[in-house]
């Protein structure tokens, strides 16, 4: 490994570690001052300036073999061939002489997509999260290993924007012609977790296979489902149910044969996280898990879930094996049934709604959530926050490409497709209140069950969506937003408002076909 290290122009390294083991990553990482120890046995870092991603500091090396795939914008920035070799230079430079600690992993449950990811980084506690997240190897697959992409963390080389041609003491590069990430000046360690499903979310379509930003689980009869949805939205806790194996957290791909994970773990948020409500999240931190920004009493070692003093954006990186009912390996049939899941802070969008697949690809390029007042400076108003397929930052492709992929998938599988409002009843943030995550839950084990499709549904013509009369084990005027305002004038107002910003960002996919824009929300 030393030779391989110095290969990349790592020269004299103080030491090179492959594949240590959780205890091993985590006594170097304590002993390195990286973190500390939880009561729990889980290893706190704080990630200091970067609580999150950093998505104006990411950039596509813009090369002809891939030039005309890409979908150049905000998202994919496209930098120089040349500016990439310079800071791969001085980033190898600066690792000259430290401890470099590798790990060696996959991406992708089904071995017939799988992509050999070395991932070399500074940070032990990097390294841990990267065991955990990505799928491990076993010893002959380790002894046989060859990296089919590289990616190389080093939070504490930091650019200099002037001379490096980026924005920020941190980038992010990707180099598909090179299959080579760098990450820099970062210690979120997201960072590096989505490089790898950025790159997924190329190679995967290029290969018949949609990628996705979903959660998965699947039932006692095989009957897979997926939860699509932005930070925030219930995707990882809806997912973990007790009476349903779960597949994955985040990330997965649909292919001919069915659906597979993407990932060995999961990555939850920790803020406001209890026992109560999300059991399994909260007995996964436990040692070989790593917690990002929670605090802690410095004396119990004991966290305090509800502080939000460094960042709402807390985080826990844990093996999908820490969760009981986890599928081992990741995979499973073709889903019966779509979850996309929005966190609707104008209280307005229905309880649940069954989509049709127009609407459901309608709704899939609108990527709807809303950012809550209060969680950053200057919002005091719900936000409107649209991420085209539910993951736009991960996007290098046109979202045409996954959005026609996912309407074929659905028809050719008869796949149920709900939308689901995890937000607020009653009123907008700060007047109604958070629906009720027990109700949540019984409406999504009806959808997944088939009870849903029993009742009668009834058109509600401002989102335009078909929504239930009844479900079983919530109450009938829950499942009606518009009752459960007090001032009906208010709740039309609000309604179309929101529907009017549907409309208006949906103009930026000008080349959408007509019966997908108009399956959308009616603002008139």
């Amino acid at each position: 490994m030393k030779a391989y290290v110095e290969s990349l122009g790592i020269i004299a390294p103080k030491a090179v570690y492959r594949n240590l083991t959780p205890a091993q990553l985590t006594e170097r990482a304590v002993a390195r001052g990286e973190g500390t120890l939880s009561s729990t046995g889980a290893l706190v870092v704080t990630t200091g300036k970067y609580t999150g991603r950093s998505p104006d500091d990411r950039f596509v090396v813009d090369v002809p073999s891939i030039h005309d795939d890409i979908d150049w914008g905000k998202v994919n920035v496209p930098i120089s061939p040349e500016k990439f070799d310079n800071i791969y230079n001085k980033m190898t430079a600066y690792l000259q002489g430290r401890e470099i600690f590798i790990f060696d992993g996959f991406a992708g449950a089904d071995p017939k997509y799988a992509l050999s990811v070395r991932v070399v980084n500074e940070l032990a506690s990097q390294n841990m999260f990267m065991h955990q997240l990505l799928l491990r190897p076993t010893q002959e697959q380790l002894d046989a290993f060859v990296p089919g992409f590289t990616i190389i963390a080093a939070p504490g080389f930091k650019c200099i924007p002037e001379v490096d041609g980026v924005h920020s003491e941190a980038a992010i590069l990707v180099n598909f012609d090179k299959r080579m990430v760098l990450i820099a000046g970062s210690q979120y360690a997201g960072e590096i977790k989505k490089s790898v499903f950025s790159v997924m979310n190329y190679l995967l379509p290029k290969a018949g296979v949609l990628s996705m930003h979903c959660s998965a689980n699947v039932g006692p009869d095989g009957d897979s489902a997926l939860f699509f949805g932005l930070s925030g939205t219930g995707k990882t806790t809806l997912s973990a149910d007790p009476n349903r194996g779960l597949i994955g957290d985040d990330e997965h791909g649909w292919s001919d044969n069915g659906i597979f994970n993407v990932e060995g773990g999961c990555y939850a948020k920790c803020i406001n996280l209890s026992h109560e409500n999300e059991p399994q999240i909260w007995e996964a931190i436990k040692f070989g898990s790593l917690v990002e920004n929670v605090i802690m009493d410095p004396e119990t070692r004991e966290f305090d879930f509800a502080d939000s003093s460094l960042t709402e954006n807390t985080r826990v990186g844990y093996p999908v094996d820490y969760i009981p009912n986890c599928v081992i390996p990741g995979v499973a049939g073709h889903p019966k049934t779509v979850v996309f899941l929005t966190a609707d802070a104008f209280g307005v969008i229905p309880p649940i709604s069954k989509l049709d697949k127009n609407q459901a690809m309608y709704h899939f390029v609108s990527g709807y959530t809303s950012k809550l007042a209060g969680t950053e400076r200057g919002i005091v108003e719900p936000q409107t926050t649209f991420s085209t397929c539910f993951g736009a930052p991960f996007l290098p492709l046109d979202p045409s490409v996954y959005a026609e992929m996912l309407g074929k998938k659905i028809e050719e599988h008869d796949s149920n497709v709900y939308l689901v409002n995890t937000g607020w009843a009653g009123g907008k943030y700060g007047v109604g209140s958070r629906m009720k995550l027990k109700y949540t839950r019984a409406m999504v084990t009806a959808a997944l069950n088939g009870e849903l499709e029993k009742s009668e549904f009834e058109l509600d013509p401002i989102f335009n969506v078909m929504v239930p009369k009844t479900c079983p084990n919530v109450p009938d005027e829950f499942l009606n937003q518009r009752a459960m305002w007090k001032n009906d004038a208010e709740y039309e107002a609000t309604a179309k408002d929101l529907a009017a910003r549907f409309v208006k960002n949906f103009k930026k996919y000008s080349h959408m076909p007509a019966h997908i824009v108009e399956a959308g929300p009616k603002a008139e």
